[in-house]
């Protein structure tokens, strides 16, 4: 196998280190890159203020995550478990112990690349890696990297691959550190929600008081990066679908970004947050993460995020219903059963009839999650019952 490892602070990770990431995947034709944040920088310290290293541990995750290759991009955490100065030589050693049969690839940008000949044991690094450094395409930059390269073959022998990546986002961590909210764009949105959740960077935001952007973010920040194109969705469709039933969209757009928002917490996770805000739970929901995180999506969107009460009720049912809901809680739980990722039998009826009439949509949509849940002898939770049995009584009296 071909394995790449790419070091640095990432404090923060940007774009720019995802575009060189991808990138030097497909130049290099590499089986994995593994993401290392370093613990404590060699040559120079930490910014003051910097995170603490789980909080640039845990933003670099969610941004290797963002880059949807599953297990073929992976971080990890051995310079920050390491004490003292994280000397690449000592990482690669252990790479190099880890995968002795594999092909290593030390990868790094050109401040690093044209000071490697200063950095501690050049020659270990150069020995137990190839190296490949990313140089921009112009003329001068070009000539300085080849000279580096040429002088780190004489010396150590070092195979040294240039990558001439033109895309590669031109911002530095420095620039961006120093004025986080004007520099947001260089930033994967999960990272900025992530540093606003955390109040990073003197970011300090009110997050009770956040816009749609910067909402959008922290729930994205909280979630797979898998699920984010669900979540996108769904707000989409709830907006649409808000405005052609006369419900409030912006409760819709806001109950659709937060609904789905603790959707991987483990069950004890959830079962501390239904603790703290006083959900009670019956047997099923004790024991069922899937029927649990729409109620803390709902707490959180609350008591965190300000939500009101609509958009808590709307985010508490989207996943199990029941009888006799809100117009803002029908639009929520349809958006979410059917929004444009949605794929199976019988999901562009149940789209064409959400536009056509609402309660028959609702209904044909609780009756299909029931049969779906009785195939896969799955409980089905008594309020989904109940409302396809509300709604089959309220529509045979109207």
């Amino acid at each position: 196998m071909r394995i790449g490892i790419y070091g640095g602070t990432f404090n923060p990770p940007h774009l720019g280190h995802l575009t060189s990431a991808r990138l030097a995947l497909e130049a290099l034709g590499l089986d994995r890159l593994i993401f290392v944040p370093t613990s404590v920088p060699p040559h120079k310290a930490l910014p003051s203020g910097s995170p603490a290293a789980e909080d640039r541990l845990a933003m670099i995750s969610i941004a290797a995550d963002g880059l949807l290759m599953g297990e073929k991009v992976s971080v990890d955490d051995l310079e920050l478990k390491r004490e003292g100065r994280s000397y690449t030589a000592d990482t690669l050693r252990v790479f190099r112990d880890r995968f002795p049969e594999d092909e290593l690839w030390f990868l790094m940008g050109s401040d690093m690349f044209l000071s490697l000949d200063r950095w501690h044991e050049p020659e270990t690094v150069c020995a137990l890696a190839r190296l490949a450094a990313f140089a921009r395409s112009d003329g001068d930059d070009r000539a300085v990297m080849e000279a580096q390269a040429a002088r780190l073959r004489s010396a150590y022998g070092a195979r040294v691959e240039l990558l001439a990546l033109p895309d590669t986002v031109e911002v530095s961590s420095t620039r961006i550190r120093e004025n986080i909210p004007a520099e947001r764009a260089y930033l994967p949105p999960a990272v900025y929600g992530y540093i606003l959740r955390h109040g990073l960077y003197d970011t300090h935001a009110d997050l009770t008081a956040l816009s749609d952007e910067d909402l959008r973010a922290c729930s994205l920040s909280m979630v797979y990066a898998k699920r984010h194109a669900h979540i996108l969705g769904v707000e989409q469709e709830a907006v649409k679908l808000a405005r052609r039933w006369g419900a409030d969209e912006e409760l819709a757009r806001r109950a659709g970004i937060l609904h789905d928002c603790t959707k991987y917490l483990e069950l004890d996770e959830q079962l501390q947050i239904c603790g703290k805000y006083g959900i009670v739970l019956d047997d099923l929901e004790k024991v069922s993460v899937k029927l649990l995180h729409s109620k803390t999506g709902a707490a959180l969107a609350r008591h965190v995020y300000g939500q009101c009460d609509e958009i808590y009720w709307a985010i508490y049912w989207h996943t199990t219903g029941k009888p006799d809901m809100s117009l803002l809680e029908k639009v929520i739980y349809l958006a979410d059963y059917m929004e444009p990722n949605r794929d199976f039998p019988g999901v562009e009826e149940l789209r064409k009839l959400c536009y056509e009439d609402l309660d028959a949509a609702l209904l044909l949509g609780l009756e299909m999650s029931i049969e779906e849940l009785n195939e896969r002898g799955v409980p089905i939770h008594n309020n989904t019952r109940g409302a396809r049995d509300w709604m089959l009584s309220h529509r045979k009296g109207s």
